[in-house]
């Protein structure tokens, strides 16, 4: 069977798209300048489903009109699409006419629009250069002319609402429909979470949302900003993937794209995004991977790259078992503690390093994974103080190098959820679990990625600190006089104000949190070959869901009994050996 591309070869390309896109129309109305006495016809009609084609005529029950006349208010609209999202939006025009601004007299049979998206509602309403509002990344402010019978569409973007206004002094638009293009790759979702608390299997759900819109062509930190390969904050999407999706090429070739954007000859390291800890977490992706999938071919393609980073970062650690890295970025929150950062380094280093020797005894370096362990091992006599960060003091704990029940109940458990951040929260969590802490980890769970959504919130933020409810108003609401913006007052460093991205992967923690510490579900040999069952309830009567292996789902269900015990139910591939306690 011929394709279109086999008789014209100019048009196969260089890729293909693995995304779909379908066509979802607005959830309600937030705001028009009706309330203000602009002309404003069929707004209503928005709301309903019709096909986007265009036709030649429409009826006055499908469409939708603005209407600006000289010294009257001017029409604008603000649609809000009851979800983030990741794409574009699409304008089916009718008709639309606007005055000659040459003189010549007559009307043009076009008009011109602005178009504002926003991952909140101020953020639709406010225009570039306020409050930090910016084009960074993607456009999100701009201007489109539109035409009679045409359907235009924006650039993509991350965005939940979309703000319209008809610009000129006399002009007119009718719309047969504004419907946003939902771009994203079409998987199901295999990995499963639920139990007696509700708001945490809403939590779990809107976590694994989020890596998936950062899904796209490759894997993104965020879909309004950073819409980059950000190889450190993939560590917890890829995480979030493996517990909701299972493989997904999305993943390997992203990894690949970090690889070949950095590379390492025996005269020069260059280290992912230019941080040497994302290099870490590169390290133990690929031990991720492996353990998922168990895929020997892919593992040995990393083998000279990883030969010489690792022998690279041995060479940077002292005598004393202390880290020398150059760089010592952890997270925004932590940048300007240095004491933490160099506690976290000297954690995540020694857990990369004792990853990489795992790796290297499976391709059959012996001589540079006994190097690793000699090192690693020389680090546990460093054990710097993490000046009051949870998330070294986490990193510390998984680096083997702190004890986990001191560090929670000295560090990680006071004043609850208040410290922690959203990538390396996740990090904390595993700590806690480590220290047997699971209630408290639960607790955590529901008051800071539960605070953001009680704030609005569909996916999970770049940054977010439980201070910032105070006297905010949701994201999804026009600010009352009064009260401040959680969007546009808050945030920090790079992202203060309206920058701040609404959606970022490395925020989804808590779904592999709960898929392996809750549910129990954790990989004791390479490809799932073998999975320990060992559920930790906390304070649930129940949890069950399912995990995705290369052979099938494991399905799980956890009760608690009347004395307190917890039965299991487990099923799995005849070729995974599922283990328990």
């Amino acid at each position: 069977m011929a394709h279109i591309y086999d008789k014209y070869p100019i048009l196969a390309g260089k890729d293909e798209d693995p995304r779909t896109r379908r066509y979802l129309v607005p959830s309600r109305i937030v705001w028009s300048s009706a309330e203000d006495g602009a002309e404003i016809i069929g707004a209503e009609h928005l709301l309903t489903q019709k096909r986007e084609q265009i036709t030649l005529t429409l009826s006055e029950d499908e469409s939708f009109t603005m209407v600006n006349r000289p010294s009257s208010p001017k029409a604008s609209i603000l649609l809000d699409f009851g979800r983030e999202l990741h794409g574009s939006l699409r304008l089916a025009v009718q008709s639309s006419h606007s005055s000659d601004d040459t003189g010549a007299g007559g009307t043009l049979r076009r008009a011109s629009i602005r178009i504002r998206l926003g991952e909140s509602v101020m953020e639709a309403m406010t225009p570039l250069g306020v409050k930090n509002a910016t084009n960074d990344h993607a456009n999100r402010d701009f201007i489109m002319n539109v035409g009679d019978y045409s359907a235009m569409e924006t650039n993509e973007s991350g965005f939940r609402f979309a703000r319209i206004d008809l610009l000129g002094e006399d002009a007119a638009v009718t719309f047969k429909s504004i419907s946003a293009v939902f771009i994203f790759r079409d998987i199901e979702y295999l990995g499963s979470f639920s139990s007696s608390d509700a708001l945490l299997n809403r939590i779990w759900d809107t976590a694994a949302y989020t890596a998936h819109l950062n899904m796209q062509e490759y894997l993104w930190d965020g879909i309004k900003r950073d819409r980059l390969v950000w190889i450190g904050d993939m560590h917890t999407e890829v995480m979030t993937i493996l517990s909701a999706f299972g493989y997904n090429e999305v993943v390997p070739k992203s990894l690949d794209l970090a690889r070949d954007d950095a590379p390492i000859t025996e005269c020069e390291v260059n280290w992912m995004n230019t941080f040497p800890s994302y290099s870490l977490w590169w390290i133990l992706l690929h031990k991720e991977w492996y353990t998922a999938h168990g895929d020997l071919a892919y593992l040995a393609e990393q083998k000279t790259y990883l030969t010489r980073l690792l022998s690279h970062i041995v060479s940077l650690v002292d005598a004393d078992g202390v880290e020398q890295m150059p760089g010592k970025f952890l997270d925004w929150p932590s940048e300007t503690n240095a004491e933490a950062r160099h506690a976290g380094m000297q954690g995540l280093v020694r857990w990369a390093l004792c990853a990489g020797a795992d790796m290297m005894d499976v391709l059959g370096s012996t001589s540079l994974a006994t190097m690793c362990r000699a090192t690693a091992d020389r680090m546990k006599n460093h054990v710097p103080d993490p000046n009051g960060s949870k998330a070294a003091g986490a990193l510390m704990v998984l680096g083997g190098i702190c004890d986990a029940k001191q560090t929670n109940d000295t560090l990680l458990s006071v004043d609850g959820a208040h410290g922690y951040t959203t990538f390396l929260g996740y990090y904390i969590l595993k700590a806690k679990a480590l220290a047997g802490d699971i209630t408290g980890a639960l607790d955590a769970i529901r008051q800071y990625w539960g605070g953001m959504l009680a704030m609005g919130a569909t996916t999970f933020w770049e940054d977010f600190d439980l201070d910032w409810m105070q006297n905010a108003a949701p994201i999804d609401a026009i600010v009352p006089a009064g009260m401040d913006d959680i969007h546009g007052d808050r945030g920090a460093y790079c992202y203060h104000n309206f920058r701040h991205s609404l959606c970022h992967g490395w925020a989804s923690g808590p779904c592999p949190f709960l898929t392996h510490y809750v549910l129990g579900i954790r990989i004791e040999e390479a490809g799932c070959k073998k999975v320990r069952i060992d559920p930790a309830l906390g304070d649930l009567t129940y949890a069950k869901g399912t995990f995705p292996t290369p052979y099938g789902l494991i399905t799980v269900c956890h009760t608690r009994l009347a004395d307190g015990t917890v039965h299991t139910d487990v099923t799995a591939p005849k070729e995974v050996e599922i283990v328990r306690p």
